[in-house]
C-alpha cells in the first residue's frame, strides 16, 4: 500500500488497484504550493466533514477524475448540487462494500459547516478494510472513548491521526487514541498548516516513542510504502 501526502490532512492511499484521496485541501495551502492539482489522481474521494480545509479541492479533483465522493449525506448532497454525479452518501455507524474494500463511517468529535456557514452534518472518521490492510482515518477529532469500540471490531494496521492541538487532538491524545484503537503506527496530520497548529516535530516523535508508538511525519509530496 502506497501513501502520498499532499499536506494538512490530505493523503492519497494507493491500494494497488484503486486510489483513495482523503480531504483534499491543496491549492489554498501555501505549504503545498509545489503540488500541481491536475496531477492528483483518485478513484474515490473520502471527506470527513465540510470545513474548507478538508473540501477545498474536491471539485477540481472530481472534474479531472470523476472519482466517487464518499461522505456524510449532507456533504455528498452539497457536492451533488455542484455537479458531482458519482457519490456514496453514508452516516455514522454505517458501512458499504466498494471495489477496493469496505468502509465504515465512525464518529469524530469536532464541528462541521460549509464555507458559507451552512449546516454540513456531523464530522466523521473512516475505518477502511482492504485485502491487505485495515486502517483508521480519524478526521478532525478529539480523543473519545468511542475509539475503543474500533479495536473491538477491527485489527487496525495503522492510523491517520490529527496531532496539531487547538482544533483537534494533540500528540499526547493521539498516542492515547492509538492505544484505544490498538495500533502501533500513527501517521500524523492536521499540523503546521496554520500558526495555531504548528508543532515541534522532534518533541512529537519523542512523545510518541515514549508511548511506544511509531509516529510518521511525512513531507508534502512524499510517498511511503506500508
Amino acid at each position: 500500500m502506497r501513501i502520498t501526502y499532499y499536506g494538512h490532512s490530505c493523503f492519497l492511499v494507493d491500494t494497488g488497484s484503486h486510489k483513495l484521496l482523503f480531504d483534499p485541501f491543496i491549492t489554498p495551502n501555501e505549504l503545498a504550493s509545489n503540488i500541481e492539482i491536475s496531477s492528483v489522481e483518485a478513484d474515490f474521494i473520502l471527506l470527513s466533514h465540510g470545513h474548507e480545509d478538508h473540501i477545498a479541492d474536491v471539485m477540481k479533483v472530481y472534474e479531472n477524475t470523476k472519482a466517487t465522493v464518499i461522505s456524510t449525506y449532507e456533504v455528498v448532497g452539497y457536492f451533488q448540487k455542484q455537479g458531482v454525479e458519482n457519490a456514496q452518501p453514508m452516516n455514522h455507524g454505517g458501512s458499504w462494500q466498494f471495489d477496493f474494500g469496505k468502509v465504515k463511517m465512525v464518529s469524530a468529535i469536532h464541528s462541521s459547516s460549509f464555507p458559507d456557514g451552512s449546516y454540513a452534518g456531523n464530522p466523521a472518521g473512516f475505518v477502511v478494510q482492504t485485502e491487505k490492510d485495515t486502517f483508521y482515518y480519524a478526521g478532525d477529532t478529539a480523543l473519545t472513548m468511542d475509539m475503543k469500540l474500533i479495536a473491538e471490531q477491527f485489527k487496525i494496521d495503522f492510523a491517520f491521526m490529527p496531532i496539531g492541538d487547538n482544533f483537534t487532538m494533540d500528540i499526547h491524545d493521539a498516542v492515547k487514541a492509538a492505544e484505544f484503537v490498538n495500533t502501533e503506527k500513527i501517521i500524523g496530520m492536521h499540523y503546521d498548516t496554520f500558526p495555531y497548529i504548528k508543532i515541534d516535530h522532534e518533541q512529537a516523535k519523542n512523545i510518541a516513542a515514549n508511548g511506544k508508538k511509531d509516529l510518521t511525519l511525512m513531507q508534502i509530496g512524499e510517498s511511503i510504502t506500508i
